[in-house]
């Protein structure tokens, strides 16, 4: 029998296959070491093969598809639901093919090599960011058991510690000072690679025209915010509207509906927190700013502010900077002509 689909498990050394005919029925199932995958693969003639979208995933997606198969990647949420039985390798392959047999669960578009990059850059930032407030946090608080209490923020930090370092303070033993100074170099050799990475990112954006316009044009989506989502949905094709970007993001409200009673709660939160996090700092800022403004954009957040209070003016700006963010991308993929849009002032601010 010809295989017309084939579910396939990523492991880390084992990975599960199960090959199904035209009728949806197992024809086989196998068992693969890492190195032998793609040497299978190569045998099979061109047919479906529905992953995971996991770690890994987009490799394996991409080299499927070199060799001539039609790769899907589904979202692991919704192929849970699946699962037939208990859960073991074989019956995780076998929910993979059934999920895709059904028309309303889209795929996961795979993402490039450029993509991957600028993604990895973005990882590695956040870890750096982490790393930089973890040391921060942790001196302040070594130094408030020696009585000496610095002011929150790490501009405070940045400045008080050399002068600490430098000073003859009795409460600062040499066993705190010793400490203190290891920590203070490798703040300074985090936000060192930092700067790099953000040197970088830049240089990214400025190499991509869409990256350029999303900046250019919307308040409060400046390099990080304009390289994160393009890297992320490339020119937006996977999206059939820009609010079901917004939905993507989850900076739509989330509903507990029965009976014809509509009841809607706090944003959902669902799809990628790191990009959510980027749009809500960015319109935060927009908000704040706001409040010196007059043009018509800043007056209708002013508006919003006092009607219904500071955060939901921030997630309302959030959601209107996705969902015009997703009209200049599907524009500028079809060759459409853009015009000025109401939030736009200038350079953008994060």
């Amino acid at each position: 029998m010809s295989i017309t689909a084939i579910g396939m498990d990523i492991g880390k050394r084992v990975f599960h296959l199960i090959g199904h005919d035209a009728k949806g029925h197992e024809v086989w199932r196998r068992a693969l070491r890492r190195v032998e995958v793609l040497p299978f693969m190569v045998q099979v003639p061109a047919c479906r093969v529905v992953i995971e979208a996991c770690g890994g995933s987009n490799y394996w997606g991409r080299e499927l598809e070199r060799l001539g198969h039609e790769v899907v990647r589904l979202p692991t949420q919704h192929v849970r639901a699946y699962v037939r039985g208990n859960k073991h390798d074989y019956n995780d392959a076998d929910a993979l093919l059934e999920a895709a047999r059904r028309v309303r669960h889209r795929s996961v578009a795979l993402k490039g090599l450029e993509a991957q990059d600028v993604q990895s850059l973005h990882r590695v930032r956040q870890s750096y960011v982490k790393q930089r407030t973890s040391l921060v946090n942790q001196s302040r608080g070594l130094l408030a058991e020696y009585g000496v209490v610095l002011p929150a923020g790490i501009a405070a930090f940045r400045r008080e510690v050399p002068k600490i370092l430098a000073s003859e303070d009795p409460r600062i033993t040499a066993v705190l000072r010793e400490l203190l100074s290891t920590q203070w170099e490798w703040l300074k050799l985090v936000e060192v690679q930092l700067s790099t990475i953000e040197r970088r990112l830049r240089q990214v954006e400025r190499d991509d025209p869409r990256m350029g316009l999303l900046r250019g044009m919307l308040a409060g989506v400046g390099t990080l915010t304009a390289t994160a989502l393009v890297s992320r949905i490339g020119d937006g094709r996977d999206f059939r509207r820009g609010r079901d970007l917004s939905a993507w993001l989850g900076i739509v409200p989330r509903q507990h509906s029965t009976g014809g009673k509509t009841k809607l709660l706090g944003i959902s939160k669902r799809g990628d927190p790191y990009l959510r996090t980027l749009f809500i700092h960015g319109a935060r800022t927009v908000v704040q700013h706001a409040a010196r403004k007059t043009d018509p954009f800043s007056a209708w957040v002013n508006r919003l502010r006092a009607r219904r209070g500071m955060n939901i003016a921030v997630v309302a700006v959030a959601n209107k900077n996705a969902r015009i963010a997703w009209a200049l991308l599907h524009k500028q993929a079809h060759g459409l002509s853009i015009q000025p849009v109401s939030v736009a002032c200038g350079e953008a601010v994060e």
